[in-house]
């Protein structure tokens, strides 16, 4: 009777250490279900908020700052005086051509009268007439330099930056100011050319930015540019924010263009479909089933037949697998 009772724990020894082994040797694997949820497909881009009406300003030609006429948060109006630059040099050399123009238009009145009695001759009358309509276009050049000094505002808004100081020395690639409309804003994204196609205006925009963690804002796609950049492959895109959009400007974002959403579809992981198929787990074994499949995602894909909601689907399927093949699911 031991010996009989040595016997059976012996045989289940075996049959555990056979169980063990066999499975084992299985292929382990990883499962998640098939889900339902909404699916979304969308273009990635970074942008900046930036005013939709706004321009820079600086001065024209090298000078000295002499003074400050506006500062950052001033509403100012198209033509407002931003800042002057030195203009003594340029004011008395307007005064001495404006002396020289007037002394040359009497010059020719008096020469027409001349020439008019016939004292003089045509020859003389008409270099008088050209010496007056140079002196004219040296002072006109001469004021318009001078008017260049002081720097206006190009249109109507708000003084959005202000740099450089009084006695500052700028350049005529200085922006002083940056002017604009502070309560219309976008964002302005640069969109690789490869998704370009994909993009229309009033697609919806869901745009994130580090000022807001957490917290997702919406725009509008309203303009794309017809011309795109050769050397980084993108195309700019404008996308419109609504009105009291917490962004300000110079913001930087992060902005995905959805081209396409369903709501309360089949997702299964992008990790299981390989080649429009996957892999469910069905007593125990693989079995592959054709699939057709939607909108793709980074991390779901829409599923429109082949599985139901529930189905596990075998993540990372290996290359080797086969239909029917045992498996061993080692996770969920």
């Amino acid at each position: 009777m031991k010996k009989f009772g040595l016997y059976i724990i012996a045989i289940l020894i075996i049959v555990t250490v056979i169980v063990v082994f066999t499975l084992r040797s299985l292929t382990a694997v990883q499962t998640s279900p098939i889900v339902r949820g909404p699916a979304v497909e969308a273009v990635y881009a970074t942008g900046i908020v930036e005013p939709v009406l706004w321009a820079k300003v600086g001065p024209k030609s090298t000078g000295r700052i002499a003074e400050i006429m506006s500062h950052e948060g001033d509403t100012v109006k198209r033509g407002t005086a931003l800042a002057r630059l030195d203009d003594r040099e340029a004011r008395a050399n307007t005064k001495q051509l404006a002396a020289r123009e007037a002394f040359l238009r009497d010059e020719e009145k008096r020469y027409q009268e001349l020439f008019t009695k016939q004292l003089i001759s045509r020859q003389v009358y008409e270099k008088a007439v050209s010496d007056h309509e140079q002196a004219l276009e040296s002072l006109n050049a001469a004021r318009q330099a001078l008017s260049d000094l002081t720097l206006v505002s190009p249109l109507s808004g708000k003084v959005l930056r202000q740099d450089g100081q009084a006695g500052e020395v700028v350049t005529n690639t200085s922006v002083l100011f940056w002017v604009g409309e502070s309560d219309r804003l976008w964002v302005v994204a640069d969109v690789d050319e490869e998704d370009i196609p994909r993009i229309h205006p009033k697609q919806r925009v869901l745009i994130k930015a580090d000022a807001f963690a957490g917290r997702t804002l919406e725009g509008t796609v309203v303009e794309i540019t017809p011309k795109g950049d050769p050397v980084n492959k993108t195309y700019r895109v404008r996308i419109g924010l609504t009105a009291g959009t917490p962004l300000k400007i110079g913001m930087t974002t992060e902005v995905n263009i959805i081209v396409s959403e369903a709501q309360d579809t089949l997702l299964a992981p992008a990790s299981a479909v390989v080649d429009d198929h996957v892999w469910r787990v069905q007593n125990g074994r693989a079995v592959r089933r054709d699939i057709k499949t939607g909108i793709l995602g980074d991390q779901k894909i829409q599923i429109l037949s082949g599985v139901e909601a529930g189905d596990k689907v075998i993540l990372y399927p290996p290359a080797t697998l086969k239909d029917g093949q045992r498996v061993r699911v080692t996770g969920t």
